[in-house]
């Protein structure tokens, strides 16, 4: 019996919380150890105390110390939270099993899962609570909150899409998590990862070339704070925490409107003004005071890369049917891009106390706007010209949305009907038999002739002419009449006797005969009937074949050399031309 929804949620919110507190207690003894003991918390309990807050600042929930707010807070920390979560919303799907739709399922565990986390976070937040340091209460719930839901719903989604699939192999990440979100939605969430991962990559780009040319700096920077093997480790851990906050900043310097490190400070393609500095290693990438360098401004060709991509890849996933709605959908995924930009600008930045330091970061506003126009308009350029080029081919792009639908829904491709195999005239060897489909041949009796077997029918030629097609046939002897129903004439052609070389020639032409039912022949001699002045003729004594039973000149025809028969073709027909001798 399944455990009810709730309860599968109390459960696998309080192993998040469990392991990530067991996780981040353990990095704050380490450092309480090798660190003096009054930086990290007074005894035990401050232990404690400290290693909550942590766990809070990894959903991104700032807290309040006696100079003023911390907001400036890592995004590398997230990982802790968010790896757990995603397991648990898996294991509550394959817990309690696909019982509705599966997007409904997929927020149901999400929801089931994230209440009880937000409020065992928001008392969390409130027991962690000392002169020195006072997490957000509100912000614990929300930020745990949001993160609950989202990483737990992309587990639940995972898991929905292999028990959807029933055993058959599905591919892992963003391309299984989409099978559930509809066409056109998913062709913009396409469009928007692909413009962001340019966005993000070409940061990324910045931030590591600029490390590399200032690596002295950020070196003597490490030697002045001296952290010892220890301390180092720690500091490493801080810095890989903070990493995804500094390919943000060199995203927002390739979108134009750069960051700040403390107030009347910018970093942008326009210019860098600093001041003062902390002594944080990383720190020591920024550019010096003055104009931006010139290589720099290569990163200024980011977004329209981006924009191109994304509205390439927002066509791609479902082409419009006409024109002017593809240019409108890649300016919604540019529009979108830069939306998600302006929000991972604000996460990336915040303040560390008061005074100077209240302004540290990129601005949203700023860098979500500009985004929003440069992606938008490459974007939509973009979407315009790949609709233009698949509508170019419209059999290829059904048949593109007919595989990708088949691959969603899990259906195999149908076959193609097996073309009926043209009918080959058999050689006449034998008496003919009905055919028999060949799937259930008929046995032939014993009793019967084995039929001489066929020799095999050489190859045919692709190019020769269709079997089914008509032909004109020769012309076939129609068969024979018989006397009574065939008129009496004279030879048509006396003309085609052979000359009067021979015994007998000279006669007149005699007529084809026929034979009667009574055995006598009936025919014409000289022009006269049988028994007139014709002598009779006397054939030779052998037997009779069927085939020149016909035509062979019976007792009563005259006497004398016996004539010669033959049979010549003209148009069609067959006459039989006998030659007689001499009057």
């Amino acid at each position: 019996m399944s455990r009810p929804l709730y309860v599968t949620g109390l459960v696998g919110a309080l192993w998040c919380i469990g392991i990530g507190l067991a996780v981040l207690t353990t990095i704050t003894l380490v450092g309480w150890i090798a660190a003096p003991r009054t930086a990290l918390g007074a005894g035990m309990p401050g232990v404690f105390r400290t290693a909550v807050t942590f766990w809070l600042v990894s959903h991104h929930a700032g807290f309040t110390v006696e100079h003023g707010r911390v907001g400036l807070l890592p995004l590398g920390l997230l990982v802790i939270p968010g790896a757990l979560l995603y397991r648990s919303g898996g294991w509550m799907i394959r817990v309690g099993g696909v019982r509705r739709r599966p997007r409904v399922a997929v927020a149901h565990v999400a929801v089931a899962l994230a209440v009880p986390y937000a409020l065992l976070a928001g008392l969390l937040a409130l027991a962690a609570s000392s002169p020195v340091t006072r997490p957000s209460a509100w912000q614990a719930l929300v930020a745990c909150f949001v993160v609950a839901v989202i990483a737990g719903g992309l587990g639940a989604a995972r898991a929905v899409v292999a028990h959807v699939a029933a055993g058959r192999r599905v591919r892992s990440g963003l391309g299984a998590l989409l099978r559930l979100l509809p066409e056109r939605p998913r062709s913009l969430v396409v469009g928007i990862a692909g413009a962001l991962a340019v966005l993000l990559a070409a940061g990324a780009v910045l931030v590591g070339a600029s490390l590399a040319v200032h690596l002295n700096e950020a070196t003597q920077l490490y030697d002045m704070l001296a952290p010892g093997i220890v301390g180092g480790a720690l500091l490493l851990l801080i810095e890989l925490a903070f990493l995804p906050n500094a390919v943000i900043w060199g995203m927002s310097y390739a979108v134009g409107p750069g960051f700040s490190v403390g107030a009347g400070t910018s970093v942008s393609p326009t210019g860098v003004f600093l001041d003062v500095m902390p002594a944080f290693p990383p720190l020591a990438a920024l550019p010096e005071p003055g104009p931006a360098p010139l290589v720099s401004l290569v990163a200024l060709a980011a977004p329209f890369a981006a924009g191109a991509v994304g509205g390439v890849l927002t066509v791609r996933s479902m082409p419009s049917r006409s024109y002017e709605a593809a240019p409108l959908w890649g300016f919604l995924t540019g529009a979108l891009a830069g939306l998600v930009a302006a929000l991972l600008a604000a996460l990336s930045g915040g303040p560390i106390g008061g005074g100077r330091m209240a302004t540290v970061g990129p601005s949203p506003w700023q860098v979500g706007l500009l985004a929003a126009l440069e992606i938008g308009i490459s974007a939509a350029i973009a979407a315009w010209t790949a609709n233009w080029l698949i509508l170019r081919r419209p059999g290829e792009a059904s048949s593109e949305r007919a595989e990708r639908r088949r691959k969603i829904r899990g259906t195999k491709r149908p076959r193609r009907p097996k073309r009926a195999k043209r009918h080959q005239p058999e050689p006449a060897a034998g008496p003919a038999t009905p055919e028999t489909p060949e799937a259930h041949p008929v046995p032939v009796p014993s009793a019967e002739a084995p039929r001489p077997v066929a020799a095999p029918e050489p190859p045919q030629s692709p190019y020769a002419a269709d079997p089914l097609e008509f032909e004109e046939a020769e012309p076939v002897l129609a068969p024979r009449r018989t006397a009574r129903n065939r008129p009496r004439t004279t030879d048509p052609l006396p003309d085609l006797a052979d000359g009067p070389d021979r015994p007998g020639a000279g006669a007149p032409p005699s007529a084809a005969r026929a034979r009667h039912d009574d055995g006598h022949d009936d025919g014409l001699v000289d022009g006269h009937k049988d028994g007139h002045a014709a002598e009779p003729y006397a054939p030779e004594p052998r037997a009779p074949e069927p085939e020149e039973a016909e035509r062979r000149p019976s007792h009563d025809d005259a006497a004398g050399p016996e004539p010669r028969e033959r049979t010549e073709n003209r148009g069609g027909a067959i006459y039989v031309l006998k030659d007689e001798g001499d009057r």
